[in-house]
């Protein structure tokens, strides 16, 4: 069991915000060609979707050219620019992120006065969600049918959770004056984990933990949506109806990948179908925000 606890925290890790190599310059954006639309996706791995085929633009930032930013954008038939990049957090919106291999543009810089649609997915590596994971996977192994790690959290995440909302009101503020017509969608997380108790070992996390790790994923949530209507903005459900697509599901109906992944995709990070799904709740958002 120790095996699966080090390989999330091994993969898990290549997610989260790490050191860097230094870069003498700034990477822009990857550009999408489309008519139509100009759209600006901003976030952290949630958006870039690491690991899925095919990787481009800054290494560092594991930016899938079939995330579902560039989804939306060939639904719409639009123009992305897509500055999303893997551990960002919110501070690397308004400033420039460091990756392992060089630095990644302030991404906020890829939204202008004529963009017309500007998603943002930000916010879990402000409250350490990755480093959460791994911790919960390491105090399984002492009490797999207890909860150890809601017990060594507390009421800790919740706090973090609260600190991180004034931060993504002021990105959205941000947006707004930089493209004042722009239709802003906040992009929320997507399930990770079912309803019941887990599936350790499979997935290694205590039978009591996997409520606490809804729980906070569900306020996290809730925190964005809440920010994202006091800022002119509208907020995009990926959690709810997904029940039966988590970690714990079986592979052909799994939406994100688990410790070992199935797909090419990140552990615990939406694979393929998963970017599809979140795809087509982002563009029905938007379609139905633009007729109101």
């Amino acid at each position: 069991m120790r095996t699966l606890a080090t390989a999330l925290a091994l993969t898990i890790t290549a997610t989260a915000p790490l050191p860097a190599i230094a870069a003498d310059h700034a990477l822009a954006a990857d550009h999408a060609t489309a008519a139509g639309l100009r759209y600006t996706a901003l976030g952290d791995s949630f958006v870039a979707g690491p690991l899925i085929p095919t990787q481009h633009g800054l290494l560092g930032c594991l930016r899938s050219d079939h995330n579902y930013p560039s989804l939306v954008a060939t639904s719409l038939g639009a123009t992305l620019t897509d500055a999303s990049c893997t551990g960002a957090e919110t501070t690397d919106i308004t400033h420039r992120q460091v990756t392992p291999t060089g630095h990644n543009a302030p991404q906020i810089d890829s939204v202008h006065r004529d963009t017309d649609l500007v998603t943002l997915g930000i916010g879990g590596n402000d409250v350490g969600f990755s480093r959460v994971l791994i911790r919960c996977a390491a105090v399984s192994l002492t009490s797999p049918m207890g909860a150890p790690c809601s017990g060594h959290y507390h009421g800790a995440l919740d706090k973090r959770i609260k600190k991180t909302a004034p931060k993504v009101a002021s990105i959205l503020r941000r947006i707004h004056t930089r493209a004042p017509h722009a239709r802003v969608l906040v992009v929320g997380y997507p399930r990770l984990l079912p309803d019941a108790t887990g599936c350790w070992p499979k997935v290694p996390f205590a039978a009591g933990d996997v409520s606490f790790l809804n729980t906070t994923e569900r306020h996290m949530n809730a925190m964005l949506a809440k920010t994202a209507a006091a800022n002119n903005a509208t907020f995009v459900d990926t959690y709810s109806g997904t029940e039966g697509h988590d970690v714990c599901a079986p592979t052909g109906s799994r939406w994100v990948e688990g410790v070992l992944p199935t797909h090419t995709a990140a552990p615990a990070h939406p694979n393929q179908a998963g970017m599809q799904q979140i795809a087509t709740r982002v563009r029905s958002a938007f379609n139905a925000a633009r007729n109101t």
